[in-house]
């Protein structure tokens, strides 16, 4: 039966990652003439959709179709979410903006550790928005709120957030310089961006190349935008980078 209902759940991701890529390039493709000149066309590989940023190809985007599969039952054998949360420090007031938060895996454990501040659960599928507040009526959780965004913008308010979060999701993101322009101006001063990442470095790691990212390309696209580098840690998790990035304090 365990294996009947991993095969399912697959089978349900795959056929998610396959509709989503689709819509991403054709979209894309018919964007190309107008992108900005940080990013450029290039050869499509199967995960990608062909637009290139800073040297590297943008992978697609999970849809809203693999919920199943971001509440996996071994994610915490997989990932040691519990260890990443733990490691972010966090302080009773804080607001978090947890960036691509999907089904809010990661939204709804962080939501205790800030019961005087709040999280704030952006995605950019209307479906997404409307599972995480189903699901925060259900937990009877105050303290997080679901916000749209776009493929462009998160639509948070200037210095709105102590905290940006994003696990295993800024890869996908189609336009990752303004993304993260927009994530900069939400930050307060001296305010935080964690990223998680598949360590590129290690083959070991069963993730697809595209869905993996290295210390080094993540360093020089958080830094392009202003953001300071803090610390990286690639033994606290089994499979990601957990990187740490600073928006510099007001002199």
């Amino acid at each position: 039966m365990k294996i009947l209902l991993f095969l399912n759940i697959l089978v349900t991701f795959l056929t998610a990652l396959t509709s989503v890529a689709e819509d991403a390039s054709k979209k894309e493709k018919n964007g190309a003439d107008s992108w900005p000149s940080h990013y450029h066309k290039g050869r499509k590989t199967f995960d990608g959709i062909g637009k290139y940023y800073m040297g590297r190809e943008i992978s697609f985007v999970m849809g809203h179709q693999a919920i199943r599969w971001l509440e996996r039952s071994n994610r915490e054998d997989e990932e040691a979410p519990s260890k990443a949360i733990a490691a972010l420090n966090l302080k009773e007031a804080d607001v978090i903006a947890d960036i691509g938060a999907g089904s809010g895996y990661y939204t709804f454990r962080l939501a205790p550790l800030v019961p005087k501040g709040k999280v704030v659960a952006v995605d950019i599928q209307p479906e997404m928005i409307a599972f995480l507040e189903t699901k925060e009526k259900k937990l009877g959780l105050t303290n997080v709120e679901a916000h749209l965004g776009t493929v462009d913008n998160t639509r948070l308010k200037p210095g709105s957030i102590d905290a940006a979060l994003m696990v295993d999701a800024y890869h996908e993101f189609s336009h990752p310089r303004e993304m993260m322009e927009s994530i900069y101006k939400a930050l307060r001063p001296g305010g935080r961006v964690i990223l998680l990442e598949y360590r590129a470095e290690d083959p070991t790691v069963p993730i697809k190349p595209l869905h993996k990212m290295s210390v080094a390309q993540s360093r020089k696209e958080m830094e392009v935008v202003g953001l300071k580098w803090k610390s990286t840690d690639s033994t606290l998790l089994p499979w990601q980078h957990f990187m740490i990035f600073e928006k510099p304090a007001k002199k």
